[in-house]
């Protein structure tokens, strides 16, 4: 009996400490990184990855931050691209990356949504089909990670986005903040930032085509062709179409990075014949599923994101199930998700700007530069060196808008230096210089 009451202790102490420990699954021997799976609904499975910051400053007016970062498609994996292309401590090939954000703050990435990367369903018919659906396995994932563990919620949340995750991030928010009011999730919700995000599809589809003639991108025909196509978006999605105004949308052009032609980019290693036949609502994901990319700091060497993750990475986590290899499943993703590409996350926004919530938005070079400097914007430098405009930001109340030059669609990788200063600014690091200085 007592053989079996203590085996009994030793299981719920066990017990207890994984669950303190982030739910822990697998990680480094010294606890710098850990990473693991939440089955978020039955046969539905997350996979995160948590980094600790060897930059860590202890500051009590200002709590050290974690980052989640969350990529778009609908189904790119930010444990991938986010990770080893844009913001992680290690580049595509396993260098490590000056740039990473890992210096201002701990790093959580997720697979979203399920079928995403290496996040798996046991059943097809689990990939969610709305926005919301995402939200809610996503809050059950930080309910799993951070009700259970103390030193967590020590620390404030922000939620950082790119193109479609930035619907993601919006609904997340939302669904976090309430989960939060109503007693359910333990977690400090310090902010969300949206990077050249998918959040109001119409009107970018209106936006464009100005835009594009202004910079010698498209003549007078393109210009008509593109704003009719814009118009019938428009009044599909009046209508409730929006399934047919996705279908619209998949005849317009390549927005990503306009002001390079493709073979300049430096983050696409995608061909015009590659992308030729592909559906529009894939285009972001195709974008970052062809396998090769070069960065600012990889440098001109290709990377290819499909032989790293189902190789080196997966042998490093040991915890992929054996009929599981990332990116299987993306596939799935899109058909679901088909009538929620094309819907607005603007109710959303109000909603975390009405209580209280910082928003920020960060874009690439997309607009003019007389419509910032008539907010009193500040300009952006890179480190010390205030010689060179690297960018501006602007703010009113808890709404703030960074606008970095030189960049496309995929800011932090085609503009490592400023937007590493920028995260620090959103999130109030305690490692962090103030980068900026009031535009004249």
């Amino acid at each position: 009996m007592e053989k079996h009451m203590l085996l009994f202790l030793l299981l719920l102490i066990s017990s207890s400490l994984l669950h303190g420990y982030l739910g822990f699954a697998a990680g480094t021997d010294d606890g710098s990184e850990q990473w693991g799976y939440v089955e978020v609904r039955p046969k539905a499975h997350l996979f995160w990855w948590l980094y600790k910051s060897p930059n860590r400053v202890e500051d009590p007016s200002k709590p050290w931050p974690i980052l989640l970062w969350l990529q778009g498609g609908p189904g790119s994996s930010g444990v991938a691209f986010g990770n080893f292309i844009e913001i992680g401590p290690l580049d595509g090939h396993l260098q490590p990356r000056n740039s990473t954000w890992l210096k201002k703050a701990d790093l959580l990435f997720v697979d979203n949504p399920v079928g995403t990367g290496f996040s798996y369903v046991g059943d097809e018919n689990l990939v969610v089909g709305t926005d919301e659906e995402a939200a809610t396995d996503l809050t059950t994932l930080l309910k799993e990670l951070f009700n259970g563990n103390k030193t967590l919620q020590k620390s404030a949340l922000y939620i950082f986005a790119e193109s479609y995750g930035g619907k993601f991030a919006a609904t997340l928010g939302v669904s976090a903040i309430r989960a939060i009011e109503a007693g359910e999730l333990k977690l400090q919700l310090g902010g969300v930032a949206l990077g050249d995000s998918w959040i109001s599809p119409e009107d970018f589809c209106f936006s464009w085509a100005p835009l594009l003639k202004e910079l010698s991108r498209m003549d007078n025909k393109g210009l008509n062709e593109s704003n009719s196509l814009a118009l019938k978006i428009k009044q599909q999605l009046a209508a409730g179409k929006y399934e047919d105004a996705a279908t619209t949308w998949r005849n317009s052009r390549d927005f990503y990075n306009f002001l390079l032609d493709t073979e300049n980019d430096p983050i696409g290693g995608t061909t015009s014949e590659e992308l030729k036949g592909s559906l529009g609502i894939d285009r972001y994901s195709k974008y970052l599923s062809t396998k090769k990319f070069s960065t600012a700091d990889a440098g001109t060497q290709p990377v290819d994101l499909d032989k790293l993750m189902n190789g080196p990475i997966r042998k490093k986590l040991k915890i992929i199930p054996g009929n599981v290899t990332w990116g299987g499943q993306v596939g799935l993703i899109f058909p679901a998700m088909a009538g929620d590409f094309m819907k607005p996350r603007i109710d959303e926004v109000d909603e975390l700007l009405a209580k209280g919530i910082n928003v920020t938005i960060y874009n690439g070079q997309v607009g003019r530069v007389e419509r910032i400097f008539k907010l009193g914007a500040f300009s952006l430098y890179c480190g010390n060196d205030d010689s060179t405009t690297k960018g501006f930001v602007t703010s009113y109340k808890n709404f703030f808008f960074y606008w970095i030059l030189g960049s496309g669609h995929f800011v932090p990788a085609e503009q490592p230096c400023v937007s590493l200063q920028m995260m620090g600014n959103i999130t109030g690091s305690p490692n962090y210089n103030s980068p900026h200085k009031r535009q004249k």
